[in-house]
């Protein structure tokens, strides 16, 4: 009786977890549109069509995947972080940045093989060194020397400032000619009409 009772319970856990055993998944892929981006995953992450994730009906959240479309040899690896897609036939949602990836934007839906990945087959680029490194310090001190640029500036404003200085003078006087002419033809014009 107790042999019965764990062989049951054996095969109820196999048939339960086949998805883990199964090597490789062979079906159709979708993906999101740019228009889920920010949109919450079953997971509780936001999804960002640039990144690399999935959604499927079985394998645990955080699950690396191995996607590659057959047609043109393309893979890439995608994190699960949803769950999906529920229309028959179909195996895995891919995010858009993912399915750009694997060429299968044009197509929408393309047949795909995705099989598990262990996390540690993979080479890892860090994002971020965690060590600190030491920046040098940088000296802002103030140049003394001839010929600086703000000694060049201060000429040229000098300069700027004595040409405009000239043109308001010559402004002026020329000006100030052209109101005397105007101020003398209508007193010429009275006297000649008296």
């Amino acid at each position: 009786m107790k042999f019965q009772k764990i062989s049951i319970l054996f095969l109820i856990l196999l048939t339960g977890f086949t998805f883990l055993l199964a090597q490789k998944q062979k079906g159709k892929a979708t993906y999101y549109s740019k228009r889920a981006t920010g949109a919450r995953t079953a997971s509780g992450e936001r999804l960002h069509h640039d990144s690399m994730t999935c959604a499927h009906r079985t394998y645990p959240f955080g699950t690396l995947l191995k996607v590659t479309n057959p047609s043109n040899k393309q893979e890439v690896i995608v994190k699960v972080t949803d769950r999906g897609p529920f229309t028959r036939g179909r195996i895995i949602d891919l995010s858009w940045g993912a399915a750009k990836e694997l060429g299968i934007l044009a197509d929408g839906v393309a047949m795909v093989t995705v099989e598990r990945v262990d996390s540690a087959d993979i080479i890892k680029v860090p994002y971020r060194s965690k060590e600190r490194k030491e920046l040098p310090e940088l000296d802002f001190g103030v140049s003394t020397g001839a010929g600086s640029f703000i000694d060049a500036w201060a000429e040229q404003q000098k300069q700027n400032a004595h040409q405009t200085k000239e043109q308001l003078t010559k402004f002026k006087k020329e000006n100030a000619l052209e109101n005397k002419k105007k101020a003398l033809k209508p007193k010429e014009k009275q006297k000649k009409k008296r």
